[in-house]
């Protein structure tokens, strides 16, 4: 009797399908058309913005998902946004919404660990086969098929060297979803490469330590490593995969040394960063979104190592 085949180590390959996945677009469109910038999220981005329109300021969303935070800011008056996202479906959810709303934006399909590498192509309207039909449940926003041409301000970036952001966006724990350090990092230095010096880096990553609680866990985890009985399917300390309302997801969950380490050896200063529950109180539907994590803040360095 043949033996299940062991489950394979996580990969960007299958984080991209679950992130297509239509349980993933549901969720996150929902939360694009529903939800809107928590509070937490707001304080921290008036603290690195210009107040708008900021026409000569622009600003880069990574990890754009569905649109939440660009369409967002749209309405609060920004005007020169620009967002990516390597999952090919949100892209377009994003597209769709940023229409419904008015909102000028250019919206991208690309990744962040190769954006000196390859060009940011438009987000939707590719020519793609195989749109699927995605049936929400009640009262969930309404999945669209992609249109045969789009609207975007723009069809690709110019290279990276030629053109600077003055601010970049990473939200959602978004850079915590590239599965190994080492990607983690390039996405980093890739982002450093598009950002003007100074720029600031905004993200949010989970955190070992933020509780008791979740330092317990983390330490059981540890024992289960250090006896050769971690799951399969992850390749580093921190990893998680698990499968929820939403598909399967997969997060990587720092402890603070590790992102100081990165930022320092990607071409990014720290600057502050803050557990959300220091910087407001969520409402009840950004607590169901999201658990407990960190903001930081960071800027892009005079000279950063491309190489490290």
């Amino acid at each position: 009797m043949n033996k299940p085949a062991a489950p394979r180590p996580v990969t960007a390959a299958q984080i991209r399908r679950d992130f297509n996945d239509p349980r993933a677009v549901v969720h996150y469109t929902r939360a694009a058309h529903e939800l809107g910038l928590w509070a937490s999220e707001r304080i921290m981005l008036d603290r690195v913005l210009p107040p708008p329109p900021a026409a000569d300021f622009p600003i880069l969303e990574a990890g754009c998902g569905a649109g939440r935070v660009s369409v967002a800011l749209h309405g609060l008056g920004y005007r020169n946004l620009t967002g990516f996202d390597f999952a090919r479906e949100l892209v377009e959810q994003a597209v769709f919404l940023a229409t419904e709303r008015g909102a000028d934006i250019a919206f991208h399909h690309a990744d962040a660990t190769k954006l000196g590498a390859e060009s940011l192509k438009r987000g939707a309207g590719s020519g793609e086969q195989g749109r699927r039909k995605t049936e929400p449940g009640a009262g969930s926003p309404k999945i669209r098929p992609a249109p045969q041409h789009p609207p975007s301000s723009s069809s690709s970036l110019p290279a990276p060297r030629s053109f600077l952001f003055s601010a970049c966006l990473f939200m959602f724990n978004g850079l915590m979803q590239i599965p190994l350090r080492r990607n983690r990092r390039r996405a980093l230095r890739q982002l450093a490469g598009v950002c003007r010096p100074g720029a600031p880096l905004l993200f949010t990553t989970h955190d070992r330590d933020h509780s008791p609680a979740e330092r317990a866990s983390w330490r059981l985890e540890a024992r289960r490593w250090a006896a050769g009985k971690r799951d399969p399917r992850l390749r580093e300390f921190g990893d998680r995969r698990f499968e929820d309302h939403c598909g399967d997801t997969f997060m990587h969950l720092p402890d603070r040394a590790e992102i100081l380490a990165d930022l320092a050896a990607t071409g990014w200063v720290h600057a502050e960063d803050h557990l959300r529950r220091e910087l407001a109180k969520e409402s009840a539907a950004v607590r169901a979104f999201s658990d407990e994590c960190r903001f930081w803040v960071a800027r892009r360095a005079e000279n950063f190592p491309k190489h490290t």
